[in-house]
């Protein structure tokens, strides 16, 4: 096989793209170069400069396409980096929707903008990743053409994610990996376990990350007089993640909205119990009461309840954490899936070149 070159287009930094170039060079062999903005979005006035970055983005990356000459470029975000990647006129052009929708916040005025470009985006691509099923019902209604769309999770590795759980069976050992950002409402689980507590049931609640919420839970905890129950860990290294999910039997994740989350995947490897919020992201993998729990959206008493449920049903907790990493053997192998998608590339490109 050839050794190829593609460009990508995203923040690097994040794990799901890096997850994504990884598995390229693993899987295909192809070498990967990067670009991104620079500007942070940060503040106001860096949201200004990051704006007149991402308008004069495409003749620098044009720059790179003519100095690295790569056989092809990918990007994720339709209504940002993809953009620039159909714009920057290389083909083939392989780009992925990262949430339920790339046209967020919802009440932004920007969303016709963003439609457009996104229409725009979606049409002139060669290819384009819907990572799992609620992002291809968003294509759908769209009108995306679905023959260039690829349903289908990267996956996660689940050498590094093994089922080991070692956690204690008589005491619920929650765990939350989601960014201390507002929609993912850390405070409603933490309310919860507030209800618990009230309630005398025994737990251990491990918040991982960092964000601009993480002063507001800290002092939310000591309010609820549960803050020698709650680990506050701030970021951690993605080597240490796997250890603290097998040391935890429930895993929680409660957003207003999602679109494919690694982090349940991870989670349901490990042998967590999920429980997280009703909504079209976690239904496409979660039944509720028969893989795990849905809780309907800010409902913190519920969120209490079902953890409570969850928990005297032991038995049927095991089998549930059983058939979930089944499942992700089946379905979610990282090994598996980033095979398909490499050698769907090394098709794509040597189709164009045949074509030039």
């Amino acid at each position: 096989m050839k050794k190829r070159k593609i460009l990508f287009l995203g923040e690097t930094y994040r794990a799901d793209a890096i997850t994504w170039m990884n598995g390229l060079k693993e899987f295909g062999d192809f070498e990967i170069i990067t670009w991104e903005l620079q500007t942070p979005n940060n503040s106001f006035p860096n949201k200004i400069l990051r704006t007149l970055e991402f308008l004069l983005a495409i003749f620098s990356i044009k720059k790179s396409i003519r100095q690295q000459k790569p056989d092809m470029i990918i990007a994720e975000r339709t209504t940002s980096y993809g953009f620039l990647a159909v714009l920057s006129g290389l083909q083939p052009t392989a780009i992925a929707q990262q949430g339920k929708t790339d046209l967020w916040p919802e009440d932004s005025i920007t969303i016709p903008l963003k439609k457009i470009i996104q229409n725009y985006a979606f049409k002139k691509a060669t290819f384009i990743h819907a990572w799992g099923p609620v992002i291809a019902d968003s294509m759908l209604i769209a009108k995306v053409d679905m023959e260039k769309v690829m349903v289908l999770p990267k996956g996660i590795d689940l050498e590094k994610f093994k089922n080991k759980n070692t956690a204690q069976p008589d005491k619920i050992s929650a765990i939350v990996t989601r960014s201390l950002l507002p929609e993912y409402r850390h405070d409603h689980v933490l309310k919860a376990f507030g209800i618990l507590h009230q309630k005398e049931i025994d737990f251990s609640l491990t918040i991982i990350g960092n964000g601009e919420q993480l002063p507001f839970l800290k002092e939310l905890a000591k309010e609820l007089n549960i803050e020698n129950k709650v680990l506050f860990t701030g970021k951690i290294l993605n080597t240490a993640l796997p250890k603290l999910l097998q040391e935890s039997n429930f895993y929680l994740s409660m957003p207003i909205t999602e679109g494919v989350s690694a982090s349940l995947f991870e989670a349901m490897a490990c042998g967590c119990y999920p429980v997280v919020s009703d909504i079209s992201g976690n239904q496409s993998w979660i039944r509720h009461r028969k893989n795990g729990q849905l809780i309907t959206v800010d409902d913190v008493e519920m969120l209490a309840n079902e953890l409570i449920w969850a928990f005297e049903n032991k038995d049927f907790r095991n089998n549930a954490v059983l058939h979930n990493r089944k499942f992700m053997e089946d379905h979610v192998n990282y090994k598996t899936n980033m095979k398909i998608i490499a050698d769907k590339y090394h098709e794509l490109i040597d189709n164009s070149t045949a074509v030039k």
